[in-house]
């Protein structure tokens, strides 16, 4: 298949753009605004594929999407391309807005004429699938999961914006009969996670012997979920779900905030020791709490599993220890991002 991949050079995009290029005959186009958490350095050891192409463009630009769907001719559109980071939407919520809704909005709409396009077999085959988060569901209280039925409500300007776009797809699909997919994943964590966020940003700050900074009391859950495993559902979807369905995508690795840092200081105390052989650990320290900051996310993946027999690989500990083990032997990406782009520096405050 043709698969059209939009914000694949950022870190979930290029895990599936890797993951396509490695492990199927499909083609790929990546299709990337290569905004400041975008970087083609995620892609560049597939990049060589004669699978593979890559336009930049803006999923706000009407002509640059029809121009792109039509040169490529997909058969399965992901859109991955996004603003995600919740500290950053509480500081500017319009390019939220902009990007989640209105880029969801334009993309549907050149899907749709494209889909209109096809003939009867092109149409019948034709996937849209509209990657989302699990934080349109709010928050949880101590127990209960998320199910694909839990009713929306968002907490952030992010999670409102995707709710957003959400919404969008569903409409389109009940509307116009395009064949929509949706997932809502939960925390993905791995390889070139862009670090502003809090694993990729714990490592950064700790090499550096800066203060590790933990939200609050750290007491906030979220359930883990290695990106590889996560672009193996989405193949899964795309490839067999059914039209029109939700599928929800967890990791089943509840942690609270502090105990992920502290496994990460543990896992570092042990392959980059500290020239005075004092833990990591130490570096921790207690900053002001994210504004409205949800309590508790937790995924039931059953349906996934059930109907499309996706499961995670990795456990909380393999998928974290392959994490550090990454960003100590590519020091050399991540560094240029932090001192050019500023990554490592606190959002999200509302002052």
């Amino acid at each position: 298949m043709r698969i059209f991949v939009t914000g694949g050079a950022g870190f979930i995009g290029s895990a599936l753009v890797r993951l396509l290029i490695d492990r199927t005959g499909h083609e790929v186009l990546n299709f990337d605004k290569l905004t400041y958490a975008g970087t083609l350095s995620t892609v560049e050891r597939v990049a060589v594929s004669d699978r593979y192409r890559f336009v930049r463009g803006d999923i706000c630009d009407a002509e640059a999407v029809r121009a792109a769907i039509t040169g490529f001719r997909p058969d399965v559109i992901t859109h991955l391309a996004a603003e995600s980071h919740v500290d950053r939407s509480i500081d500017g919520p319009g390019a939220f807005i902009q990007t989640n809704v209105v880029g969801t909005f334009t993309m549907l709409s050149e899907a749709r004429s494209f889909w209109q396009s096809l003939d009867e077999d092109a149409r019948k085959a034709f996937r849209f699938h509209h990657i989302s988060t699990d934080e349109v569901y709010g928050s949880l209280g101590d127990t209960g999961l998320f199910t694909e039925d839990t009713p929306y409500d968002p907490r952030s300007p992010y999670s409102a914006s995707k709710a957003g776009s959400d919404h969008l797809v569903s409409a389109w699909g009940h509307t116009y009969g395009l064949p929509v997919l949706i997932t809502n994943c939960s925390n993905n964590y791995g390889p070139f996670h862009f670090p502003e966020k809090l694993i990729p940003l714990v490592i950064v700050k700790a090499l550096a012997g800066d203060t590790l900074p933990i939200y609050g009391k750290g007491d906030q859950v979220r359930d883990w979920l290695f990106v590889e495993d996560h672009v193996r559902a989405l193949q899964a979807v795309f490839e067999r779900g059914v039209i029109g369905r939700t599928y929800n995508v967890g990791g089943n690795n509840e942690k609270q905030n502090i105990e992920v840092v502290q496994t990460v200081c543990t896992i570092l105390d042990r392959l980059r020791p500290r020239a005075d052989r004092q833990s990591y650990a130490t570096q921790i320290g207690y900053v002001a709490d994210r504004p409205g900051h949800d309590k508790r996310y937790a995924i039931d993946a059953s349906r996934i599993r059930d109907e499309l027999g996706w499961e995670p690989a990795e456990t909380f500990e393999s998928g974290i220890e392959k994490t550090v083990r990454w960003y100590l032997d590519n020091e050399s990406w991540w560094r240029d991002i932090v001192a050019e782009r500023q990554a490592d520096q606190r959002r999200g405050l509302a002052a």
